[in-house]
């Protein structure tokens, strides 16, 4: 069943941005005006006529009317809002709904500032660690990576110029031609750009490009796919920098070093768009019922470069389905993250430990498959796989990394992993994490949810040490 649309702050948002009353904009639509009035109080969905007016009349395309930007503020600030700092003024779910949808703005810069918060937060407490250690130490290095990753977060994974661009550009290098990929970006890195490539045995090198000497070395101990990556980000760099620095200059990041780690990030994001074209990667996903191994065998790819590109497939009119990637390391980073789903990560904190993707470090030759809940009862395929990356040294050990993908029931048709899948059946009941998850009987709960209540009972013992308040919440939440 096709999930209704209800888009109505966005509408009001455009018909005053251009000053335009009620009934003359209502006549512009071919829609009476209690109609209107209706859709913009979100008291109707708009049907796919309406929608293809509205983008007509307001001269916008499908995504300036997309409800997914939506959701990810509204996780976001329920997310933030539940920090430790005052739960008697939090505000509840249906009072966020309402701030993301009347004052945008407001919201956003409210996130914003709750961001700094934490940012200045972890600068102390890092700072009273390096005393306490006795050690010089710098403030976190990873608060650029999280700026960075916002700035994709807000795209939705998918930078649209970059992947017109190198989509356009794997038609001339010709890499649908059916000879190894490898050769082809090689040759073009020799014949049209004066590069010649080498190849070290230095264990941990990916990628080191000698501009002043035309030469670009790669790692020998990496695989076929990566070593292709990584001349596939050398030739967008050359191709695309315009594009990309357009892109950075739009994002208007607060600090160099911002911009340096989402510069890489776009040129990666063009590397992959490059070996995997929009177009025909989507029609072979579609034709595979998103295969994964098949996928990475067509075009040559690694596992994990297909999970990222199957997450960019949002391309306005031609989008494919709706998935998360997430990429988690032995300690439970999560070293990547896109959704293109409903589903969102977590800002701070853990992962569900029920999650499958948690399983995937102890068996990583499998593949494994869940029908997962969440707490607004939206129920996912979730796929996972443990991948180990080679050090290329006895005395250096492996990386080893969990891949997750997955996607909403309804697209399971489309989905080959959801073979033999009872989707009425029993789920495993997951949250996005402990701090903000709102079940009450979830036997793995490491601790309480910030904005709940609990008791500690001196008389009896549970798996989960505490019981929480069976109220909505603490005082000023109900």
């Amino acid at each position: 069943m096709r999930e209704k649309l209800f888009v109505g702050p966005k509408v009001k948002r455009l018909r005053q941005e251009r000053g335009w009353k009620l009934e003359p904009c209502a006549a512009l639509l071919g829609l009476s005006g209690s109609y209107l009035s209706q859709i913009e109080a979100n008291q109707r969905p708009v049907t796919a006529r309406v929608l293809l007016d509205l983008m007509r009349v307001f001269e916008v395309d499908a995504s300036a009317l997309d409800a997914s930007d939506d959701a990810r503020l509204i996780a976001d600030l329920r997310e933030a809002s539940a920090d430790p700092l005052d739960h008697a003024h939090a505000p509840g779910l249906s009072e966020l709904k309402q701030a993301v949808a009347s004052t945008p703005n407001l919201a956003r810069s409210y996130l914003a500032l709750h961001q700094a918060y934490r940012r200045l937060d972890e600068r102390l407490k890092q700072t009273e660690e390096a005393v306490s250690l006795d050690e010089r130490g710098a403030a976190s290095a990873l608060l650029p990576y999280e700026e960075v990753r916002d700035f994709f977060h807000y795209k939705n994974n998918y930078i649209h110029s970059l992947d017109m661009a190198s989509e356009a550009l794997t038609s001339s290098l010709g890499l649908d031609g059916g000879e190894p990929v490898e050769w082809t970006l090689e040759r073009h890195l020799r014949d049209a750009m004066g590069v010649r490539v080498e190849r070290s045995a230095e264990p941990d090198l990916l990628r080191r490009y000698d501009q002043a000497a035309g030469v670009l070395v790669l790692g020998a101990s990496q695989t076929s796919a990566t070593r292709c990556f990584q001349m596939a980000y050398q030739i967008v760099a050359a191709a695309l920098s315009d594009l990309v620095e357009a892109e950075l200059a739009l994002a208007g990041f607060r600090s160099e070093s911002a911009s340096k780690v989402c510069r890489t990030g776009l040129l990666n994001y063009a590397a992959g768009a490059l070996l995997l074209p929009y177009e025909r990667f989507r029609e072979a996903a579609r034709a595979t019922r998103h295969d994964v191994e098949r996928l990475g065998l067509i075009f040559q790819t690694s596992l994990e470069q297909v999970f990222h590109r199957l997450s960019t497939l949002q391309r306005p009119g031609v989008r494919g389905v709706p998935f998360y990637f997430v990429r988690l390391d032995q300690a439970g980073n999560i070293t990547k993250r896109h959704s293109a789903t409903r589903l969102q990560f977590a800002r701070f904190g853990g992962t569900c430990p029920l999650w499958n993707v948690h399983d995937a470090f102890a068996r990583p030759d499998a593949w494994l498959v869940q029908l997962a809940e969440m707490p607004d009862e939206v129920r996912y395929v979730s796929l996972a796989k443990g991948v180990v990356k080679p050090s290329g040294s006895y005395l250096q050990p492996d990386r080893r990394y969990a891949l997750g993908l997955g996607c909403e029931v309804k697209y399971a048709e489309n989905l080959v992993y959801a073979a033999g899948l009872d989707l009425a059946g029993p789920a495993t009941r997951i949250g996005v994490s402990c701090r903000i998850c709102e079940r009450d009987d979830c036997h793995q709960r490491a601790f309480p949810p910030v904005d709940r209540d609990f008791d500690v009972s001196l008389t009896e013992r549970r798996t989960v040490p505490f019981v929480l308040d069976q109220g909505r919440g603490r005082a000023g939440q109900a």
